[in-house]
């Protein structure tokens, strides 16, 4: 039987995507892209591991400022009820102007769930929200 080389092609293609399609989130990640998007977070869930630098590329696409702070539900309580006007001294706290790209370099010392919100008002509700699972 024979067979065209185009469709071999798009099979190894097709194959490679999809091993390459589950590395974005994996566990082994060490450069991450979060993009802003009509006011959500994307991805809105990713896995690493523990102790190992994260470099977060936080793309904001949207003509309105937002932030992205990443911690646990005690940082989170404080963000909710506090009045910080500006992040851009801490690396799980970053202030995004509308259309910009900020980057920050993050390690996770504890293996858990952590919550990345934006915390403007009416952001969290509206759902912009996500998860990083940090592993052993």
């Amino acid at each position: 039987m024979y067979r065209s080389p185009g469709i071999a092609v798009l099979t190894l293609a097709f194959a490679a995507a999809l091993l390459l399609g589950g590395c974005g989130g994996s566990a082994d990640a060490s450069e991450v892209t979060v993009r802003v998007h009509y006011s959500r977070f994307e991805p809105d869930a990713l896995t690493v591991k523990a102790g190992q630098p994260v470099t977060f590329t936080l793309q904001n696409d949207d003509p309105i400022e937002h932030e992205w702070i990443i911690g646990t539900a005690d940082v989170h309580e404080r963000h909710r009820t506090g009045a910080e006007p500006f992040h851009g001294t801490v690396p799980t706290e970053v202030t995004l102007p509308s259309l910009s790209t900020r980057v920050t370099t993050v390690t996770f010392d504890e293996p858990g769930v952590y919550q990345y919100i934006c915390h403007l008002p009416g952001h969290e509700a509206y759902g912009m929200t996500g998860t990083v699972v940090v592993e052993e």
